[in-house]
């Protein structure tokens, strides 16, 4: 039965693959309603406040829209938006000058929300505010969105062994910095 579901879904995603390659408004409609808030969170993890990460989330899929007929399916439309989504975030970080600034606004949650989770999700983001860009989005890619080693690779269009090493010398970062170990 799982073999019959994995083929159905495939039947499905080469329909809508089709359907975005024709540039049809509904299915540009349900790519960002499918993958906008992974992105947004991913986003929001990489460049540290809600305004920046809906710039990128919303470059990510102008590019991806406009994009779409260069894509040649060799990885998922999910690995395919994450690079893309990526070399947004790049683009932001070379903006600002590799000057960081931790944002603290929230989506759903007032600015000013003293519940004790709200300041650990502060914290994370303090602490991944610490890291280079390159340690930021492995570690955000890897722990965050429990991507595998592979997607990761082909997100960041870096090698395997790049992706083993950035995240080794993030971890050993967050762990001299915070004294926390992933």
């Amino acid at each position: 039965m799982e073999q019959r579901g994995n083929h159905i879904r495939q039947e499905h995603e080469e329909a809508f693959l089709a359907r975005l390659r024709r540039y049809e408004q509904a299915a540009f409609h349900e790519l960002v309603d499918r993958f906008s808030q992974q992105l947004f969170r991913v986003a929001y993890s990489m460049v540290g406040n809600a305004a920046d990460a809906e710039d990128v989330v919303q470059e990510t899929f102008t590019a991806a829209f406009s994009g779409i007929g260069r894509f040649r399916g060799e990885s998922s439309l999910k690995t395919w938006l994450m690079q893309i989504l990526a070399r947004q975030c790049a683009r932001v970080h070379r903006s600002r000058g590799r000057r960081m600034t931790i944002g603290i606004e929230k989506v759903d949650q007032p600015v000013h929300d003293p519940s004790p989770a709200s300041e650990s999700r502060l914290d994370v983001i303090e602490m991944l505010q610490k890291l280079s860009p390159e340690h930021r989005e492995v570690i955000v890619l890897r722990e965050l969105q429990q991507m595998g080693y592979e997607e990761i690779a082909a997100a960041l269009k870096i090698p395997r062994g790049t992706v083993e090493s950035r995240l080794h010398r993030a971890r050993q970062e967050l762990k001299r910095a915070f004294g926390y170990e992933l």
